[in-house]
């Protein structure tokens, strides 16, 4: 039976791969694998041992049904498993586990699950830096109204909101590239972290171990591989969840009805927006995956206590960790794609962004009159007030601002008609928005090459 929305609602099956319980089984026989080989490299092992450890250290053959049923005696996970292989390696089974503690396979295992992760996670981050990327080009020029505090401000383009996401992206992925190292990280050295049951060459071996399974080789480790790592990862998914909110929160407001300026693709032919409601186009991807970002979020605290462990290790962490990487790394995946798709289906409607501004009576280009003031020798502040008494008299009035500063003594004599007249186009105002976009978007696909 289904339970967990995972099971049946979100996530892709990749991920699921790697978190499932047959995906912890796996990498946990292949880290048993390489504490052989290890030992085999240093001369304690012999190839034929070896070979037949290889051998049998696969799911198909020390399977996932057999561990159970041994640790439904021991009440331990990895001692299972290594009566596990044991049993199946038959004579070389006496260097299973020589010289481990359980979390040396655990933590390493998970270093191996969050390795796989980062991998997934920075193909989806490149996907829709890429999405982005192209939406930001498409859009360079598109001006539209720029809003502070939820009201009308100053014109932008399009272009530069899609390339403020794009850039923040970018510094994204550069963070996942940074803290990957301090990440996928395992450990061997023992019960306490000593390496004193591996002997004099415990480091040596620690080092072949975690550089043939691809892992990096941390320098002091207690019993476990420490939290602050785990920390940073799930922080980092909490931050890219955050800007995929903020996007597609951008996304729900712009669509909404009063403003309709852009919004999710809708299929008219077959998608249904509401079933009392037929007119209904609401944005549900953004809204299905606004609510799993802040799922990955909350994952956050737990993360932080799990760090808090008693002397050089207790279980407390272990439970919950079970939920914390494995949720907050696929949902956090889930949310990507979705972001991705929604840029990729946007709508954006040019002719309703202009009248949008239209809309405000010429109020948004007040500070464009302002500076052309101060160009022509207005003191800064007398130019303000100026603009300041011909907006609250075009407000109260329900008249156009440009109608205001036409008979205002001092912007008609600083302007003509058709000066005044270009001040009034929001394209004339927008500064050096498509100079942003276009260094933005170079960054962006110069990082994902």
């Amino acid at each position: 039976m289904a339970f967990c929305p995972l099971d049946y609602r979100y996530g892709c099956q990749e991920f699921k791969e790697i978190w499932s319980e047959l995906g912890r089984h796996q990498r946990q026989l292949e880290v048993e694998r390489a504490l052989v080989w290890a030992h085999k490299e240093m001369g304690k092992v012999s190839d034929e041992d070896y070979a037949k450890v290889a051998e049998i250290a696969v799911p198909s053959i020390v399977t996932k049904e057999r561990v159970s049923e041994i640790e439904a005696e021991t009440r331990h996970d990895i001692m299972a498993l290594t009566k596990a292989m044991a049993e199946a390696a038959g004579e070389a089974g006496w260097c299973i586990h020589l010289g481990a503690t359980s979390n040396d396979i655990v933590d390493t295992a998970v270093g191996l699950q969050l390795r796989d992760s980062i991998i997934l996670l920075r193909k989806q981050l490149c996907n829709l830096i890429d999405v982005t990327a192209n939406l930001a080009e498409r859009e360079r020029d598109t001006v539209m109204l720029g809003r502070t505090h939820g009201q009308a401000a100053v014109p932008i383009t399009f272009g530069l909101k899609v390339a403020v996401w794009l850039d923040e992206m970018r510094r994204q992925l550069v963070r996942l590239d940074e803290a990957t190292p301090r990440i996928a990280v395992g450990k061997f050295l023992g019960a306490v972290g000593t390496g004193a049951a591996q002997g004099e060459g415990a480091r040596e071996l620690q080092r072949l171990i975690l550089t043939h399974l691809g892992l990096q080789v941390p320098l002091a480790t207690t019993q476990v591989v420490g939290r602050d790592r785990y920390i940073e990862y799930v922080s980092w998914l909490s931050n890219v969840a955050c800007t995929c909110e903020k996007i597609l929160q951008e996304v729900r407001n712009l669509q909404r009805s009063e403003i309709a300026e852009a919004g999710e693709g809708f299929d008219v032919k077959k998608q249904v927006g509401s079933s009392t409601m037929a007119h209904k186009k609401n944005p549900i991807k953004s809204e299905n995956a606004s609510g799993l970002a802040r799922i990955v979020r909350s994952f956050i605290i737990p993360t932080y206590e799990n760090a808090l462990l008693w002397h050089e290790r207790d279980l407390a962490n272990s439970s919950s960790e079970r939920f914390t990487l494995s949720h907050a790394s696929a949902l956090c995946e889930d949310v990507i794609a979705k972001t991705a798709n929604v840029l990729t289906n946007l709508w954006v409607d040019g002719e309703r962004m202009l009248a949008n501004i239209a809309n405000q009576k010429g109020l948004v280009m007040a500070e464009k009159v302002m500076i052309e003031l101060v160009s022509h020798g207005i003191g800064r502040d007398e130019s303000h007030e100026i603009l300041r008494s011909a907006s609250f008299e075009a407000i109260a009035n329900g008249e156009e601002l440009i109608d205001v500063c036409a008979r205002t003594p001092a912007i008609s004599a600083a302007f003509s008609a058709e000066e005044l007249e270009a001040m009034f186009d929001p394209a004339n105002h927008i500064g050096v928005s498509g100079e942003i976009v276009d260094e933005a978007v170079e960054l962006a696909r110069n990082a994902i090459q």
